[in-house]
Formats: C-alpha cells, structure tokens, sequence
C-alpha cells in the first residue's frame, strides 16, 4: 500500500476482508478516517503519540505510544500503513484471546527475542503509569510499577529464571487478565 489513493482498490478491500475482522463498510470507512488524518497513507511515530495524548491527557503516553507504534509497525520501516494499522486493530479489538495474547506478547517483549525480561516487562509497566497518571488508583501490592511487575513475575515466572515464555505469560494472564488491559483502549472504537 504504497502510495496514497481516495479509495481502496477491490483487490484490497478482499484481502482485509480475508485478514481482518472488518465487513467491506467498515474498512472504508476506516480507510477514509486514515486517509483524511494521513494523507500520505502513513503513519509516523509523532503522529501516532499525537493520537495516543488524545485518549490520555492527564498522563504522558508518548513512551507507551512507542511501544504500541513499533508493534503496529510489522514491517519496521518507521512508518505504519493502512493495512499494518487495521491489521493491528483487529486484532486488539475483535481478535480472539489467543491473538490478543500474542500481540500483547509482542508488545512487551521489547527486543523480540521471544522472552520477556523482568526489564522489559518494568518499561512496559512504567509507560502505561506514566499514560495513565493519577486517574487510576491502584492496591498498595500495585502502587508503583516495580511492585507491579515483581507481583506478575510471582504470579508467572514458574521456572523463575526471571523471564518469561510465551506459554508463560498466556497460562500467567489467564489468572490476571489486567496484563492485556493495555489493549482496550481500542474497544470503545469500534
């Protein structure tokens, strides 16, 4: 999808349809809110904290944008385009619990090596309280992100070798669906 256009072509609107959870009307529009905020049919990283300071202005959500963009991101080129940002909202949105999983997975594992570390979990963690400011107020077992993530890494680190799987973090957000809450953001959008 490389260069912009008003509409998306046939072709394109079938092979979302296949990849998504979008029906025809609902792309369009889509594509038409994307392209009326993206002119050139890609999103950067400023403009994606932009959208992000929006949903959360009492916070600073630009370290957490980050995170989120370079998910979205698939192909790594710095910039998201259409089809890498619905892709990307289906499945936050109406994807099923295992994808959502994987995707939030992909979030906090912040090199990609297919673990995630204490480290990457505590700069995940302090993004979203940064996001999110004082307008949550959290148990005193929560009150700080350390104390967050010593208390995921209790509750899922089994092996306790201070990183986790893949299996890990699936069997350990199963019992604290709170890990994938950074998703719903999306919810009310669509």
């Amino acid at each position: 999808m490389g260069k912009s256009q008003s509409k998306l072509s046939q072709e394109q609107l079938q092979d979302l349809q296949k990849t998504t959870y979008f029906d025809k009307k609902e792309l369009q529009q889509w594509y038409k809110g994307f392209i009326k905020d993206c002119p050139s049919g890609q999103l950067d990283k400023a403009e994606f904290s932009r959208i992000y300071k929006q949903f959360f202005p009492f916070g600073d959500p630009t370290p957490f944008a980050d995170y989120v963009f370079n998910v979205f991101d698939e192909n790594k080129n710095g910039t998201i385009d259409f089809k890498e940002f619905i892709g990307a909202l289906s499945i936050t949105s109406r994807g099923r619990i295992e994808e959502k999983l994987k995707w939030a997975f992909q979030l906090y594992d912040i090199n990609g090596d297919g673990f995630i570390t204490y480290d990457e979990m505590l700069q995940i963690v302090r993004s979203i309280y940064r996001m999110t400011g004082d307008m949550v107020k959290l148990p005193p077992d929560e009150a700080t992100p350390e104390k967050r993530v010593e208390k995921i890494f209790r509750n899922m680190d089994r092996d306790q070798d201070s990183k986790l799987t893949f299996d890990e973090f699936v069997e350990g957000s199963k019992q604290d669906p709170t890990i994938v809450q950074a998703l719903s953001l999306y919810d009310g959008l669509v």
